[in-house]
């Protein structure tokens, strides 16, 4: 994730450049902005969603205000602040995703769990056993409610200062302090009680969930949605992480979907055609 404001001074620059030729009509600047700052969006909403359909959804949603909001644009912080400052609004203020609409508890969550646990005859495919511990973690980011939820990701899993995102969440720091101290007491009391990747003595064990996940269509064995690439050594080993910040941060850098930009494009109908043709 790069950071929010303290970008090298090269890279900040020509972003800079690029909003201000984008604001002059450079239909050419305004994707180049929108191509530099998608993929961060990106990794907020599918965090805050725990479903890559409603991320992608939720990313183009957030660029089309970018583009649409451009000519607000003042200068008086950086364009990926500014850009932040509206996605962390849009994602408090959208409807609820699909995930989010199970409703579920923490206790709920554990439950669920632990249904279903069974050992395999043989060593599941890492990929698999790599997409349940990814997606796990994302569903249990939605036991929390939104502002917990958004105080965590910005705090322990984006590793933003305290000082940015409690501007971007809106209220004072101290309130944002107390909001992830909360966050990361109830996650860290759960996965020290269910993950056995944070804790040895817990359950659950993510290649004893891959039968289950794939009987629940949780996980589909031909198209993993969340796993990428090569799984490192240490993951298909299932080493303990050993902290729940290490294991909510254990995703791939993700990259917004390939399609985010036309489906602004189309969205936004002739006049997104003519501005970033």
């Amino acid at each position: 994730m790069s950071d929010v404001t303290h970008v090298p001074g090269g890279d900040n620059a020509s972003l800079a450049g690029s909003v201000e030729a984008a604001r002059s009509g450079d239909r050419g600047a305004l994707e180049r902005v929108i191509r530099r700052v998608q993929d961060d969006v990106y990794r907020l909403a599918l965090r805050m969603t725990a479903c890559p359909e409603d991320g992608r959804d939720a990313c183009q949603e957030i660029l089309i205000k970018v583009v649409t909001r451009l000519d607000s644009f003042r200068g008086e912080s950086s364009i990926r602040t500014w850009v932040y400052r509206i996605a962390v609004r849009h994602l408090l203020d959208r409807k609820k995703s699909r995930i989010e609409q199970l409703t579920m508890s923490f206790d709920q969550f554990g439950a669920d769990l632990l249904e279903g646990l069974a050992a395999p005859d043989a060593p599941p495919d890492p990929v698999l056993v790599e997409e349940v511990k990814l997606g796990c973690t994302l569903a249990m980011l939605t036991c929390l409610d939104r502002e917990h939820r958004l105080a965590y990701v910005l705090g322990d899993v984006l590793d933003l200062p305290h000082r940015e995102a409690a501007e971007f969440c809106e209220v004072r720091e101290e309130t944002y302090r107390q909001r992830l101290s909360r966050a990361r007491r109830v996650l860290e009391a759960f996965t020290n009680s269910f993950c056995g990747l944070v804790s040895e003595k817990a359950p659950c064990r993510c290649d004893r969930r891959v039968a289950r996940a794939e009987q629940l269509g949780r996980i589909e064995r031909d198209r993993p949605r969340l796993a990428r690439g090569p799984v490192r050594e240490a993951q298909r080993e299932m080493q303990a992480l050993h902290e729940t910040a290490s294991l909510m941060r254990s995703h791939p850098d993700y990259a917004a979907p390939a399609d985010v930009l036309e489906g602004v494009r189309a969205a936004l109908g002739g006049g997104c055609s003519r501005v970033l043709g």
